[in-house]
């Protein structure tokens, strides 16, 4: 394996077949056309049908397929394509999740709480599963899990949402202690309040939730982070373009934080 301080991107990713989940919009569509700039061979895979035809057209070199990762069937079905498309994988990207419920516990519906639950941790596990022994018989690669800064700050109101992501960085742990002997890194990446309209959902339903107005709760969410701005999709694939390349060779096990020194939530 090439030296890490003599490697650079393009070098690193060149031909990695790589997996990201969600992938057809929002941060895991900047992660696809980062991994695409670098040689990389990519697929995706999402739930909206709308949304994986305009990725098509767009990015007709990547592999995509509509599937639900917190469905074991839907995942299955998606390793097998896999394999017969790109013979194998080096790389993970398990960035699939979904904001959950905004709501005080006692007003929770259970069934949005393990919904929540499902794809955004579950559906690591499961894609995990099936992609250890692809990584195993590469020699090796990377697996990167999508957390975020409520998996390290309590979020008072998004229970459902923090208990996935403090999940997140729980698996993440445990899998590079059990991987690292078969040369398979693995981390967390923990965005904070990424620019675009997930976010503006976000603060919008907690505005209505404290009966504040959204330019108030916006300011609010700002005034907590050291840098006071949000973080673009772009900034956090650039950190898992490097953790997935060669040049990451040696980070596995870490939580990392791509917001900006998020202080609390």
């Amino acid at each position: 394996m090439a030296n890490a301080a003599d490697t650079n991107l393009d070098a690193g990713l060149s031909g990695r077949r790589v997996l990201v989940t969600a992938g057809a919009a929002g941060i895991g569509l900047a992660i696809v056309q980062r991994l695409l700039r670098h040689g990389a061979r990519v697929f995706v895979c999402d739930v909206v049908d709308a949304t994986l035809e305009t990725f098509n057209k767009a990015h007709p070199q990547a592999g995509a397929i509509k599937a639900d990762v917190s469905n074991e069937a839907d995942v299955a079905r998606m390793f097998a394509a896999i394999k017969a498309e790109l013979g194998g994988l080096d790389a993970l990207v398990n960035n699939a999740g979904i904001a959950g419920p905004t709501g005080a516990v006692e007003d929770i519906d259970p069934a949005e709480w393990r919904r929540c639950l499902d794809v955004g941790l579950t559906g690591q596990f499961l894609c995990a599963r099936l992609a250890v022994p692809m990584l195993k018989a590469a020699g090796g690669g990377s697996i990167v899990n999508m957390s975020s800064a409520a998996g390290r700050h309590g979020y008072a109101y998004r229970t459902p949402y923090s208990s996935a992501k403090f999940g997140v960085i729980g698996f993440t742990q445990s899998l590079a202690k059990e991987l690292g002997p078969a040369n398979i890194r693995v981390n967390a990446i923990l965005p904070g309040i990424i620019e675009g309209p997930r976010m503006e959902s976000v603060i919008r339903n907690r505005a209505q939730q404290l009966g504040v107005s959204y330019d108030a709760m916006e300011k609010t969410y700002l005034d907590r982070i050291s840098l006071r701005r949000m973080t673009s999709p772009h900034d956090v694939a650039a950190m898992i373009a490097f953790l997935i390349s060669d040049a990451g060779v040696n980070i596995s096990g870490q939580p990392i934080g791509v917001d900006g020194n998020v202080e609390t939530l």
